[in-house]
């Protein structure tokens, strides 16, 4: 169990800490390479952010771990609803553009509608996982058209680039954070499949907790640091294209490798608390639009009270968890 723990934790540490080395060596490669910032923006940096659930779930799948590469992704998404959104909105309430209201929060709605159709069988296939990458591949390409000029992309992107990076340094960064990225997950794999095994409890549990909880740190720290700065208004997008990959790309993974026969409580435990808490968030943000806190005409605004009901649902769930473990 100790050294279990002690993989998870290490497992944890490095990954976190990767996933910045890589995010950053892709973007100054891709800069060195000539690409644009928004494609910059909209690519290497919000598929980097999911890095650490992709490999994970990536790992766990061509070990055997499908359930737990599973739980992965639909815990990351209650914990970034739940967790991130919820924390961060109890420090610094938020406005939400309306761009946000008009085609994030309407593709997630959607998408969650539509990967939960695909899951109705009990299974996730080799063709549910292409069905949920062509989906993602098609909302990329319509965000790279409708959003060529958004200024937070641009800025994010270019936050990455400001710095010339040197072509051989970019490629160390690249391939040498992978290689840890790769590394740190196979070690957490590991050390969660072997907790899993000790308590009695099921992959699944673990991915939906530990690993689920660990990989959404980043989350975490980045939209807390970002509401302590007064940028609490990027919370609410980081969550959403969150979500989005989790649901089109990490999910699709363990699928692509062999076909998940899903637990019944996959269905009307895990995912009906994911999709009710996405139906709660787009919910308060729609109805807040006419608040007169939103100021700014067409904006919407969140505060504390949805962060206590977003965290008070979160710590239901995981009582829940508990009783049907």
């Amino acid at each position: 169990m100790l050294l279990a723990t002690a993989a998870i934790v290490i497992g944890f540490l490095i990954l976190i800490w990767s996933a910045d080395v890589f995010i950053a060596g892709a973007a100054a490669l891709a800069a060195n390479l000539g690409m644009s910032p928004i494609v910059i923006g909209l690519t290497i940096v919000s598929i980097g952010t999911s890095a650490p659930e992709i490999l994970v779930s990536l790992t766990a799948a061509v070990t055997g771990a499908g359930a737990l590469a599973i739980g992965n992704a639909l815990g990351s998404n209650i914990a970034n609803t739940g967790l991130v959104l919820g924390v961060t909105l109890l420090i610094a309430p938020l406005k939400v553009h309306p761009g946000c209201m008009r085609r994030e929060l309407p593709t997630l709605l959607l998408v969650t509608l539509g990967a939960a159709l695909l899951l109705l069988d009990g299974e996730l296939s080799p063709l549910d996982g292409i069905v949920m990458l062509a989906t993602l591949a098609i909302i990329m390409s319509a965000m790279l058209r409708g959003e060529a000029t958004d200024p937070e992309l641009l800025q994010e992107a270019s936050e990455l680039t400001r710095e010339p990076t040197p072509l051989g340094t970019a490629w160390l960064r690249f391939g040498g954070g992978l290689l840890l990225l790769v590394a740190s997950s196979r070690l957490l794999v590991w050390g969660a499949t072997g907790i899993a095994e000790q308590l009695g409890v099921s992959e699944l549990v673990i991915g939906l907790t530990i690993v689920a909880i660990g990989t959404s740190l980043p989350e975490l720290a980045a939209t807390v640091a970002s509401a302590l700065r007064g940028h609490a208004d990027i919370a609410v997008g980081n969550v959403i294209g969150s979500n989005l990959f989790n649901l089109l790309a990490v999910m699709a993974i363990p699928g692509l490798i062999e076909t998940q026969i899903l637990d019944a409580l996959v269905l009307y435990r895990d995912y009906l608390t994911m999709a009710g808490m996405t139906l709660l968030l787009a919910a308060a943000v729609y109805l807040s639009r006419s608040r007169h806190k939103s100021g700014t005409e067409g904006y919407a605004y969140i505060g504390r009270s949805l962060g206590l009901l977003l965290l008070a649902v979160y710590g239901l769930y995981y009582y829940w968890l508990y009783r049907t473990r």
